[in-house]
């Protein structure tokens, strides 16, 4: 059974509304063995009817933003530098290649001075929800069918090119000084969707084929949500050179609504 077929499987299990004694054993399993702090998410009064229900909680007390350019999730970064030559770090030793990643939303020369990027790791435990990072104006997305490898730290270490390799969605973006921001959600082993919350015909891991959608007049407020991973993945983020100067943040752990950088 290959990568992706396992996450259907994973999906529809986590889908299932089971008897409810069933259903809260598992839940507090989940919860248990991750850690989760329920404290500062919306928990309906009978529980999550399902473990897919637990994954996409929601928040029930509004992040604060901070100022500059905010992580888009909860996670982990995993690393983040200054790329060239289309080469930037998934982890530390280990490659991926950018221009594979972005595929057909990267045009020309858009990254011909170099890049800027950031690896967010989700891991099973994060609000699974993403969100749009400053004020931006959407140009595309880009689907990307491919692998469902996991995106541990481990399988990184194990995967060349593991970024590139797995399936994915790109957003390509104009930010408020009118650069380029690439925002890549890389889906993962029993992540079986990622959903947009401003286009339901972005559909993943469907079997319907790569996909490209351009928008015109799209624009998005900063924190706005953006959609969800249904369990837990990565987001790379991607810049021309100059666009965003990060601070030091390579293995730091983070929360929507904090300060990665400054535009």
């Amino acid at each position: 059974m290959n990568y992706n077929t396992f996450s259907n499987y994973f999906g529809l299990i986590a889908n299932k509304k089971f008897p409810k004694f069933i259903q809260n054993f598992l839940n507090q399993a989940y919860v248990r063995i991750f850690d989760i702090n329920l404290n500062e998410f919306e928990v309906p009064n009978d529980g999550f009817e399902s473990l897919n229900q637990l994954f996409t909680r929601r928040l029930k007390i509004k992040r604060e933003l901070e100022d500059g350019f905010i992580s888009p999730s909860d996670g982990k970064i995993l690393e983040c530098g200054v790329g060239d030559k289309f080469k930037a770090l998934s982890i530390k030793g280990c490659e991926y290649e950018v221009d594979e990643l972005l595929g057909e939303s990267l045009d020309g020369d858009e990254l011909k001075n170099g890049f800027d990027y950031a690896n967010i790791y989700l891991s099973p435990r994060d609000y699974h929800h993403y969100h749009s990072p400053c004020d931006l104006q959407i140009v595309s997305a880009y689907y990307k069918q491919g692998s469902l490898f996991s995106v541990s730290p481990k399988t990184l270490l194990k995967v060349p090119n593991l970024y590139a390799k797995n399936e994915r969605v790109i957003l390509k973006t104009v930010l408020p000084n009118n650069k380029l921001l690439w925002i890549v959600f890389v889906g993962a082993l029993n992540v079986g969707k990622m959903r947009f919350c401003f286009d339901n015909k972005i559909q993943t891991n469907a079997n319907l084929g790569d996909a490209f959608y351009k928008y015109e007049n799209l624009f998005v407020q900063k924190g706005e949500r953006l959609g969800n991973f249904d369990l837990g993945s990565t987001i790379v983020l991607i810049s021309q050179n100059g666009a965003l100067k990060y601070d030091q943040i390579s293995n730091k752990i983070v929360k929507f609504g904090q300060n990665l950088a400054q535009i």
